[in-house]
């Protein structure tokens, strides 16, 4: 059982919709839809919120092959009987990381002017490929650093997002975009309404709002990136 499917397997068993793990974990919606059909994966903190809500050990969470498992409701320990045990694993992880670049803040609020970076000031850092997923082997991924409030529902402020470059004719609704508007800068959710471009926000307060653009009036528009994962440090 993959980790969508076993995600997608406790809230079921557990009578939650969607909408109801994701206000419990503090995510958007989205989020969790994402992690059940394997386009993203939890962080390590919502891993271990899940292993308590759900009293599941953490280590189902990372187990790739198919296995099965029972829900003891009862709560009673189990002592050792007839010499038998059950042992601690320690499991270890290879991880392998790529050096990408780190192209300076990117506003998560109002839009921004966003300074140029010189080569010389360039500065990388190391991402896991596990983080980067399918797009582990692209060449043209980057890094910027969230600085507002407008999408942490998703991604909060002070996090690492992971882009990759993204002509206009492949995003699609639902893409988190890296994007300027009149020569300043921004990240939000994009769709489109009606012949026009809409950029809207994901926060926990109300003083954020959607940046409409009509399509005909569209041409200082600019989509450089969409956002493919996000790493933060908690503390």
């Amino acid at each position: 059982m993959t980790l969508s499917q076993l995600i997608k397997k406790l809230r079921k068993e557990n009578r939650l919709t969607q909408t109801e793990l994701a206000k419990r974990l503090n995510v958007a919606p989205t989020s969790v839809s994402a992690w059940e059909r394997g386009y993203n994966k939890p962080l390590m903190d919502k891993l271990v919120t899940m292993s308590k809500m759900f009293d599941v050990p953490i280590q189902d969470f990372f187990e790739e092959e198919k296995r099965e498992y029972k829900k003891e409701d009862n709560g009673s320990n189990h002592s050792i009987q007839g010499g038998s045990y059950v042992a601690e694993t320690s499991i270890k992880y290879p991880v392998q990381t790529r050096e990408l670049p780190l192209y300076g803040d990117i506003a998560a609020g109002a839009l921004a002017i966003v300074e140029g970076i010189a080569a010389e000031r360039l500065e990388y850092i190391d991402v896991s490929t596990q983080l980067l997923g399918k797009h582990s082997n692209a060449d043209d991924l980057f890094v910027m650093k969230v600085n507002g409030e407008s999408m942490n529902k998703v991604i909060p402020d002070d996090s690492y997002v992971i882009c990759k470059p993204m002509k206009l004719e492949n995003i699609q609704d639902n893409d988190i975009l890296i994007f300027s508007h009149d020569n300043a800068y921004s990240m939000k959710r994009y769709y489109e309404k009606d012949n026009v471009v809409i950029f809207s926000p994901e926060s926990t307060t109300n003083k954020y709002e959607e940046i409409e653009i009509p399509k005909d009036t569209s041409n200082t528009l600019r989509v450089y990136a969409k956002v493919i994962g996000y790493s933060v440090i908690l503390d």
